[in-house]
C-alpha cells in the first residue's frame, strides 16, 4: 500500500532492548494532500530510520506501508509501518510529461515518383 503526503514533523527516536536484541524506532507525521487533508503517524524500524534523516519538514514523500492491527488486553492497536520512503520534492507534484506532437502536413515532404521507391529502400543485406 502507498501513501503520499508532506512531512509535517519527526518525533524523537525511541530505542530499547528486547529479547531479540536492541531496536530503534522513528515515528513521523505526514499530511495527505487529498481534498480533505489528514495527518497520519507512520513508524520506521531498524536501519530504515536513517532514510528519514535527510528529509526536511515540507518535503513531499511517497511511502510504501503495511498496516497491521493486534489485540492486547481486550483493546485493539493499529500500526502503520513504512518499508520504503521516496522523496518527491519539496513543493511540486510529479509532472506528467506532454505527449509527443504529431508532425503537421507542412513538415512532411511530398512523395515524388521515381525517388526512393519501396524497392530501392528494401536493399538490406539480410
Amino acid at each position: 500500500m502507498e501513501i503520499t503526503g508532506k512531512l509535517h514533523s519527526k518525533l524523537p527516536q525511541q530505542t530499547g532492548q528486547g529479547k531479540n536484541g536492541a531496536w530503534v524506532k522513528q515515528d513521523f507525521i505526514i499530511e495527505t494532500q487529498d481534498q480533505y487533508p489528514r495527518k497520519v503517524c507512520i513508524s520506521l524500524w531498524g536501519d530504515k530510520v536513517r532514510d528519514l534523516d535527510p528529509v526536511q519538514p515540507g518535503e513531499t514523500l511517497k511511502i510504501s506501508i503495511n498496516i497491521e492491527s493486534r489485540e492486547f488486553n481486550g483493546k485493539w492497536y493499529t500500526d502503520v509501518k513504512a518499508w520504503k520512503l521516496e522523496r518527491m520534492g519539496s513543493t511540486q507534484q510529479p509532472s506528467i510529461p506532454e505527449p509527443p506532437q504529431m508532425p503537421s502536413s507542412d513538415d512532411i515532404p511530398p512523395f515524388i515518383e521515381g525517388e526512393d521507391s519501396a524497392e530501392d529502400m528494401n536493399d538490406l543485406p539480410f
